[in-house]
Formats: C-alpha cells, structure tokens, sequence
C-alpha cells in the first residue's frame, strides 16, 4: 500500500486546522498556535501558513511575518536533537563565541542548520536565562552551564546515542 503525497499534505492541513481552531480564541492566538504546529509536527511549513491564516482570519503575510521573525520558529524539519548555543553576552564574556565555533566545526554545520545525517540542529540563542553558569547550552530542553568544549563534545556523544 502506498501514500498519495497529497493525503499526506491533506492530513497536515486537517491538523493544522484541528490546532488552530483549538488555540483561536486565546489572548494572543497566533504565537501560541504556531508553537503548538511547531512541537506536533516538528516545523512550520510554508503551506500551513494560509491555512493558519485563514483560522485567525489573518492575511498570509502576517502569519508569515512572525514565523519568519522569530528564530525559535523552524520552517524546515529539524535534526533529532537540537543543540542551542547561548551568544549573549553574559556568555560571550566566558568563552560562548569559541564554544559556538568549536560546535560549528565539529559538526559541519553554521548556526540554524542541520547535520548532513539529520542528527543535531544547531542553533544560537541570545539568552537562556543561565548567565551566572555561562557558556550555557540546551540540548533538547535541558540546559547545560559552564560548557567547555570537552564537555559539547560529550553532550554530542550522548545524543548520538
């Protein structure tokens, strides 16, 4: 048995709707709902955006404007961990920008990329609210602090695991 791409991409569309409708009337629904799409489905894909769109009564433009504004928002999938690493400048001062390039070189990725095996996402943040135990860094939710590059190095291998 096989599956039509397109009931795969009218099934995405009844979910997207399903999540919207459900969040609509909260204060503020746009960020909660594309929150929401993004942990059910994994990222925001260009196609939900008008049917989110059409659920708030928004046009396109502004549902695609804050997808595309805030970073924390994927418009592609990602890997199956996701690493962030803090460049604020808490952490600057301690050592987060030689961090950020010892990761960057040691998966062959730029900040918002993901590994050619679909492994790690990498990502910068500007804050992770750790500033007293910087370099801090999150490895899908769980935040890490004074992260040398030995210890990225571990945290690497643990979620290669």
């Amino acid at each position: 048995m096989t599956t039509d791409v397109t009931d795969l991409a009218a099934v995405r569309v009844q979910r997207i709707r399903e999540i919207a409708t459900a969040r609509r009337d909260l204060r503020g629904p746009l960020i909660p709902i594309l929150h929401a799409v993004q942990e059910d489905l994994g990222h925001i894909d260009q196609a939900d955006v008008p049917v989110i769109a059409e659920v708030l009564n928004l046009s396109a433009a502004e549902v695609h404007g804050v997808v595309t504004f805030y970073r924390d928002f994927r418009r592609a999938p990602g890997g199956r961990a996701t690493m962030r690493i803090c460049q604020a400048e808490a952490c600057q001062a301690v050592g987060a920008e030689a961090l950020g390039a010892h990761a960057r070189r040691r998966l062959g990725v730029e900040f918002g990329e993901t590994t050619s095996d679909g492994a790690v996402t990498l990502d910068e943040v500007f804050c992770l609210g750790n500033c007293a135990l910087g370099p801090a860094v999150q490895v899908d939710g769980r935040l890490h602090g004074r992260v040398s590059p030995a210890r990225l190095d571990a945290l690497l291998g643990e979620v290669a695991r």
